[in-house]
């Protein structure tokens, strides 16, 4: 017993100063992050050069996505000790699409790939929920598209359901045409540090990712 309660803290001491060594890191990463995107609001808010505005615009959505990415390693510590809560906020759809294809398409067309957006006109303005899980899914199922995707197209589709109590379904669906899972692979979807065969040939469209959030739709 006494064994067994000496690795229980140290194995309690690791996750501690794990913990520690992500939070100091995220804060201090944060720090010239928010130098680069404090510089280039002002960009934003003086120049008058629309080509300028533009490429301005595209760096503070990259650093929104970027500054995002680093809470998402202080999530795994919430994750680990029970921590994670979903935080429900009004959030406006069309800035949500917004940043999602404008990362994509950058990276979409680096590859030479066909990007396209199908995006129901029936999907609320104004949602509450979890930005920034939403955004975070979604993010995962479009980069993976484009990733595994070497040639073709990667689609993106969103459409809502309307629910009870005036709440709404956004349901979002990546589909491309990239190599595929086998089905022999489909159980290492859900184990870490698992990574797929990225050998196989090109196959026709498949859906690389689905999701669906229930939210509340604001007037």
């Amino acid at each position: 017993i006494d064994e067994l309660n000496l690795q229980r803290k140290r194995a309690d001491a690791a996750n501690q100063a794990k913990a520690d060594f992500l939070a100091h890191m995220s804060h201090e990463i944060r720090t010239p992050i928010n130098a680069i995107l404090g510089m280039d609001e002002i960009i934003l808010r003086e120049s008058t050069d629309t080509e300028i505005t533009n490429y301005a615009s595209e760096i503070q959505t990259a650093g929104t996505s970027l500054l995002a990415i680093i809470n998402d390693i202080l999530d795994f510590s919430k994750i680990e000790s029970g921590k994670t809560e979903i935080i429900p906020v009004e959030y406006d759809t069309a800035s949500l699409f917004h940043d999602l294809i404008t990362l994509t398409k950058l990276r979409a067309e680096k590859k030479h790939l066909d990007f396209q957006i199908k995006i129901s006109p029936n999907i609320p303005s104004r949602l509450l929920g979890d930005e920034i899980r939403i955004k975070q899914v979604i993010t995962n199922f479009l980069s993976n598209g484009v990733k595994y995707t070497h040639e073709g197209t990667v689609t993106m589709t969103a459409d809502v359901e309307t629910g009870p109590n005036n709440s709404v379904s956004l349901i979002v669906k990546v589909n491309d045409t990239g190599i595929g899972i086998r089905k022999e692979d489909i159980p290492k979807l859900f184990s870490s540090f698992e990574r797929l065969e990225t050998n196989q040939a090109i196959k026709p469209p498949t859906t690389s990712g689905a999701f669906k959030y229930i939210g509340i739709n604001i007037p």
